[in-house]
């Protein structure tokens, strides 16, 4: 199984580094999830990936530690 770095970017006014992601933990406790992801594989290429809300909102209803192919 690979390994992949996913990030997300928000741009935040605040005074202080721990106020800033302070305020996006907030954005993202009562917010539906963001659906652009900035994606970096192991040899450091990165790439956007945009979701569908609705594929998104299945996949994540699903327990995939169940799948076999995850053992």
């Amino acid at each position: 199984m690979q390994k992949f770095t996913v990030s997300i970017t928000r741009e935040i006014e605040a005074d202080t580094a721990e106020e800033a992601a302070l305020l996006l933990y907030q954005e993202l406790a009562k917010e539906a999830a963001p659906l652009r992801y900035l994606v970096a594989d192991e040899t450091k290429r990165t790439r956007t990936v945009t979701l569908d809300r609705a594929q998104a909102d299945e996949f994540a209803a699903v327990d995939h530690t169940a799948d076999p192919g995850n053992w």
